[in-house]
Parts: C-alpha cells; sequence; structure tokens
C-alpha cells in the first residue's frame, strides 16, 4: 500500500509490483496537499487535473505491460522558478505574476516525467530566490513541518516543506549559495547540489546565471539518485549545460565506501556555528572510519566572492524592473538589489578573478581526498521573523548567515549531497554536507547511502 510516509522508490515498487497504482499515489499525495498546506504554506499552484491525467497514462502503460519508467508514479513538485506549462512562473514574486503562463514545462520537469514521475504543482519560495529564510512577503512563509513556528530555510523553502511533511516524496530546488542544501538541512532532508553545468537549467528563471544549479530534494538518497539520472544529459538550450553524456550514479549507489579518501572540513569550517553542527560532521566522520582533516583553502575569500557575483550579478538582471516597479519587491530584496548596481565594476572584476584562482586551490585539495564533509548550515531552524542569531556570542543577521558554510562551495560548483543527521529525535534536524569533486556526485551519493545504511543518516516525514 502507499501512504503520504511513502518514499518514491517504495511508491515505483508498489506499481511495478501491482500492488498500487499510479492513480492510487496521486490522490494519496493530493489528500495530503489538501490536508496540510494550508498551515504549512508550501504550495503555491496545483497541477491536480494533470497529475490525474498523467497517472491514468502511466496506469494505462503498466495494464499493456510496458516499462512506466524508474520513477513511475511518484508525485513530484517543483520550485515556481521552474517553467510549468499553463502556469506563470512566479519565481517567488508579485511582479512575475503579470506574465503569460509558461508554454512549455522546463527541461528537468520534461525529464521527470518522462521518467514516470507525476507533476502535482508549484511551491512557495523567497522572492527571485535571493533569500535563505523560506519567508516571502507576498504569498507568506513556507513553514517547517518540524515547527511550524520556524523557518524552513531558502530560497527553495517550500521545496522542503513539501518534501518533508509527506506532501509529496520528491521536489526540484534552485542552489545559488545554498538554497538545496539550506532548506534540507533545517527541514531534514537529502539534498543534491551537481556540479555546475551538470543538469539543465533551460525553462527556470535564473538568479546569477554564473552560480545558479537545479536539483532534487528527497527523504531517500535512493529517490535523490534516481531523479538525478533521470534529469542528467545535455541540453542544447542551456549554454551553460556541460555536453557530457548520461552517467548514471544508481547502479554503484550501494558499492559502498572502501578506497575512498573522506576528509573533514577544518579552519573556517569549524570557526563558528551551535555545537550540535559540529556534533553531526564528528557523528558522520566515526561511521565513515574517517580522522583525515583538510583546510579548503581562503573559504571566507570564496564566500565573499560568491556574495559580489550574486549582488552584482542578480541586481543587473532585475535592473529594469527595479526602475519601473520598485514597490512591488519584497523591500529587504530591493534594497540589496539597489546596492549590487551600485556596486564598483571593478569588485565583480576582482571577484571573478579571485574564484578562477580559488577553484584551482581547491582542485588541489581533491588531489588528496576524494569527499569532505562539512557543516550544511551553522544552526537549526530559526524562528519565522527573526532577524538576528548569535553564534560564537556574536550577533549575526539570519538571512545572510544561513548561508555561512555553502557559500564558499558554490562559488567554485562542486558537487554536494546535504544529509540529514538521525540522531536527532525530539530535536530540529540539522544536516552535513558531502563534498566531491566536479562530476563526481556519484561518490557522495555513496558516501550518503553508506551513512543511510548504517542508520546515521536519515529523513522522515512529518
Amino acid at each position: 500500500m502507499i501512504d503520504w510516509q511513502s518514499k518514491g522508490h517504495e511508491i515505483v515498487a508498489a506499481i511495478r509490483g501491482g500492488r498500487a497504482t499510479a492513480g492510487d499515489a496521486v490522490e494519496v499525495a493530493i489528500r495530503r496537499i489538501e490536508a496540510v498546506n494550508p498551515a504549512l504554506n508550501a504550495f503555491i499552484d496545483v497541477t491536480f487535473d494533470r497529475a490525474r491525467a498523467r497517472a491514468a497514462r502511466i496506469d494505462a502503460i503498466c495494464k499493456a505491460g510496458d516499462d512506466p519508467g524508474p520513477l513511475a508514479g511518484v508525485p513530484f513538485a517543483v520550485k515556481n522558478l521552474f517553467d510549468v506549462a499553463g502556469l506563470p512562473t512566479l519565481a517567488g514574486s508579485k511582479i512575475n505574476r503579470d506574465l503569460p503562463p509558461a508554454q512549455a514545462d522546463a527541461t528537468l520537469v520534461q525529464r521527470l516525467e518522462a521518467a514516470g514521475a507525476i507533476l502535482v504543482g508549484a511551491l512557495n519560495m523567497g522572492e527571485y530566490a535571493y533569500d535563505f529564510t523560506g519567508e516571502n512577503v507576498h504569498y507568506g512563509p513556507s513553514r517547517n513541518p518540524h515547527d511550524p513556528t520556524r523557518m524552513s530555510g531558502g530560497s527553495s523553502g517550500g521545496s522542503g516543506t513539501a518534501v518533508a511533511s509527506g506532501m509529496v516524496p520528491l521536489s526540484l530546488g534552485s542552489d545559488t549559495n545554498g538554497s538545496i542544501r539550506v532548506p534540507s538541512s533545517l527541514c531534514g532532508l537529502f539534498g543534491l547540489k551537481p556540479t555546475f553545468g551538470r543538469i539543465s537549467r533551460h525553462g527556470s528563471f535564473l538568479f546569477v546565471a554564473d552560480i545558479d544549479h537545479l536539483g532534487p530534494m528527497a527523504r531517500s538518497v535512493t529517490d535523490l539518485t534516481l531523479a538525478y539520472d533521470a534529469m542528467q544529459g545535455p541540453d542544447a538550450a542551456d549554454s551553460a549545460c556541460a555536453q557530457k553524456p548520461v552517467e548514471p550514479a544508481l547502479p554503484q549507489l550501494d558499492a559502498g565506501i572502501d578506497g575512498l579518501r573522506i576528509a573533514v572540513a577544518d579552519d573556517y569550517f569549524i570557526s563558528t556555528g551551535e555545537p550540535e553542527v559540529h556534533d553531526a560532521v564528528a557523528a558522520f566522520a566515526r561511521a565513515l572510519g574517517c580522522t583525515c582533516r583538510v583546510t579548503v583553502p581562503e573559504a571566507a575569500r570564496g564566500r565573499a566572492a560568491a556574495y559580489v557575483i550574486t549582488a552584482a550579478e542578480g541586481a543587473n538582471l532585475h535592473r529594469e524592473r527595479l526602475k519601473v516597479r520598485a514597490n512591488d519587491f519584497d523591500p529587504a530584496t530591493r534594497d540589496r538589489f539597489l546596492a549590487g548596481l551600485m556596486m564598483p565594476s571593478d569588485w565583480l572584476v576582482q571577484a571573478h578573478r579571485f574564484r578562477r584562482w580559488y577553484h584551482a586551490r581547491v582542485m588541489e585539495v581533491f588531489r588528496d581526498v576524494d569527499v569532505i564533509l562539512a557543516p550544511a548550515t551553522p544552526c537549526t531552524a530559526p524562528k519565522l521573523g527573526q532577524v538576528m542569531m548569535a553564534l560564537n556570542g556574536l550577533e549575526m543577521p539570519v538571512r545572510a548567515n544561513l548561508g555561512l558554510f555553502t557559500q564558499p562551495i558554490s562559488a567554485v560548483g562542486l558537487p554536494v549531497v546535504a544529509a540529514p543527521w538521525a540522531e536527532r529525535e525530539g530535536q530540529l534536524p540539522i544536516g552535513v554536507q558531502i563534498i566531491a569533486a566536479p562530476w563526481r556526485e556519484d561518490l557522495a551519493l555513496r558516501v550518503a547511502r553508506r551513512l543511510e545504511a548504517i542508520g546515521i543518516a536519515a529523513s522522515k516525514a512529518v
């Protein structure tokens, strides 16, 4: 049987085994969305008629004895910066409500549906993806299912809320500076930020073209890997998408960690953060038999470079909207964009120059290690509306610093799996970044799967 706690691969197995239908899976998702979304505010638009029609086609394929696909019948939802035919691509904004509906689905939506998954709606997010909190002044906050008075994380907040609450077993988000990994950590999920250029971004409303990534969030590593494999492949419609063939990660997912050189990031990554953040990394390291520590050189400046590129390039994208509709922005988003427009051009040049140097230094680290463990967020989920937080006795702005540990990794486009620490019964979730060298998503996924198999990493619907 299928229920709202079922994971994607369990739904596939039930449908393939004749114990359930795709129609059953869709109706379970719809009932769950109708029951809990009013309180949690993950979905902004739903596509229930489309989902029911798609489920009927999958069930007809099954009845005919044909292959319904590796994600057969799995309901999924997407951050509302993905194009969905017939819906406006909001990107969390008020302004985009005035745009005509999308004429076609984003590439990743098409690829997931080609693998048998079923789209059920579009999800809340921070305005124009410039956010780490999951709060939105136009549509309200997406709330953390573990404690609805707390943040879901952002900017893919609705994507985190929808999966953690069991509304769907799979969602898509975007990650410029941490917007998949932050909500995965705060909501207790597995999330994948692939290598920059690995997955097509065609049909999405970009934030910062030089560092935007798209990726999945799920409650199991198997689901994450199934989605990742389905979304891979070149796409001529996205100039940043690498012309690399599909390299499936699923066949080696349970290959274990023998021979992998795993290290814990020190220096910058242990300089601040709540104690449980570092306890989580230590627990992962013990479970993996990892005793090595490495320094990611100049990580603080890597983060600063990501900040400058984000502010300047993100602001330039919205220059015309700021001229004519400034009052229709979230004031906090608007002010950061205005600051970005006033940034000296040589700052941006220097940031890109440093980023190239920084990338070369990080690649030197990966000569000696295969995977690096680091905190995902400096704290558990703050309260909704919380402006400041105390870290190591210092008061810091929440909105900027939830990405403290993710931004240095985004700057150089490394693949990362965020994995939730299992030993948190009755406590708020916290996650760990499992970081690999470019194009080695398979290694990060293998490590995450090993941690999941031995019960150190785990996610469940609440």
